[in-house]
């Protein structure tokens, strides 16, 4: 089974309409002339060690430091830094995105509603995805494994960037995503959980935190957009809401806006280098600054550790201001390596993880799937030991993106 991070929401109405919509890739668009290296390889390596880290659960004896911190543990392990820095690339992201659609002439309108939809959808899936890889009724028609690979099937049926064709290949493409809706409404249809209930919001999966992070974040870049001060004013906002959830003042919940911290902060930092980054000179010091904004971030997280224990389940502002300053000098340091030493091609090996970075996110559920079809087939012990089964995992990451290159190949890539 796939670890996944859940947080508890509320309904969110979504249509069934935007199935049929051509929704553009969520980080960048695929034509690499209008790619920043720097971010997809930062990108590339968040989603590299969360696949890693997702291993775990197929290995004996993982060592602390490298998994989650349990609810009441004052703890930052690798698997806490990881999706908070991939939270983070998505804000790096967001102005290039919308600013690339306003350079094509598209309107506000036009644009405010791609957002949504394209919200919409990464919260849909994160909703189906939820259910599917929860515990079944044991009279559901179809097994778990079997259920999700169907659910698997039908997004990338409906999201699969299908190649330009004007000839009888075009309402082929179109079938395809029409019997990839039919597929999904079906499964939808015949769920039922252990209880027997049918589909519900219990739990979330990491696209949907990404889409509640992605929404929000993205409409203020649409409305500010240029404006970095309104964008630094919002991301202190966020940090006074994350105070105030961690002590329950103003009927805040716990953690409330961690997770859009990340994202907004990201923003800034691409606003940074777009608007003062234009000569050499310019990136050093916006360099430095970041670097420095880093260290800042990380002694207040050890300040902050004598009000609050570092726990990402809480969503503690230690845990918050530890990962920002990580994000932050980690991807300092990638742009230095990558954008003004021009090494960006030490990083090749794991380059289709941030150019297809949804795929690459989906290749495990159907690994963990077909394994889960067959019970009792399971690895030897030895290689479930440490330390053969770090390197396993760590090998497993490194197969499902040069897995995900392949699928490239034969135009199966997700865009959203």
């Amino acid at each position: 089974m796939v670890r996944i991070i859940f947080i508890r929401q509320g309904w969110v109405s979504l249509a069934l309409p935007i199935f049929f919509i051509n929704i553009k890739q969520l980080i960048m668009n695929t034509n690499t002339s209008h790619r920043v290296g720097s971010i997809d390889i930062f990108r590339a390596l968040t989603m590299f060690l969360m696949i890693f880290v997702n291993d775990f659960w197929t290995i004996l004896n993982v060592p602390g430091w490298l998994q989650h911190a349990r609810r009441a543990q004052d703890m930052l392990g690798l698997a806490d830094i990881v999706f908070p820095s991939f939270l983070f690339a998505v804000g790096l992201s967001i102005p290039f995105a919308i600013e690339k659609r306003f350079t094509k002439g598209e309107s506000h309108l036009k644009t405010g509603f791609h957002i949504l939809l394209r919200s919409f959808a990464l919260l849909f899936i994160g909703f189906i995805l939820a259910n599917a890889t929860g515990r079944h009724h044991a009279d559901s028609i179809f097994s778990r494994p079997t259920f999700i690979m169907l659910t698997l099937a039908g997004i990338f049926l409906v999201w699969n960037l299908y190649p330009r064709a004007i000839d009888w290949k075009k309402y082929l493409f179109i079938a395809l995503q029409i019997i990839g809706v039919a597929l999904l409404i079906y499964l939808m249809y015949i769920y039922r959980d252990r209880r027997g209930e049918i589909m519900a919001t219990r739990g979330w999966a990491v696209l949907w935190i990404i889409g509640w992070c992605y929404l929000p974040c993205a409409l203020v870049y649409f409305a500010a957009r240029k404006r970095l001060i309104v964008h630094i004013l919002v991301f202190l906002g966020l940090i006074a809401c994350n105070i105030a959830g961690s002590h329950r003042w103003l009927g805040f919940v716990d953690g409330f806006g961690a997770m859009q911290i990340y994202t907004m902060s990201g923003i800034i930092v691409s606003l940074l280098f777009t608007q003062y980054g234009t000569t050499t000179a310019g990136l050093k010091k916006i360099l430095v600054i970041i670097a420095g904004a880093g260290v800042v971030f990380l002694i207040s997280g050890f300040v902050a550790r004598n009000f609050w224990i570092i726990n990402k389940l809480r969503f503690t502002p230690t845990w918050v201001y530890f990962c920002t300053g990580i994000s932050l000098l980690l991807y300092a340091l990638i742009y230095w390596i990558a954008e003004m030493k021009g090494k960006d091609k030490w990083f090749n090996i794991i380059k289709p993880a941030g150019t297809a970075t949804l795929t690459c996110y989906f290749v495990p559920y159907w690994v963990y799937a077909v394994y889960d079809a067959f019970p009792h087939v399971a690895l030897p012990e030895v290689i479930r030991a440490q330390p053969i089964g770090l390197i396993k995992s760590f090998v497993f990451a490194l197969l499902v993106i040069w897995g995900t290159w392949l699928l490239g190949k034969i135009k199966i890539k997700l865009k959203i």
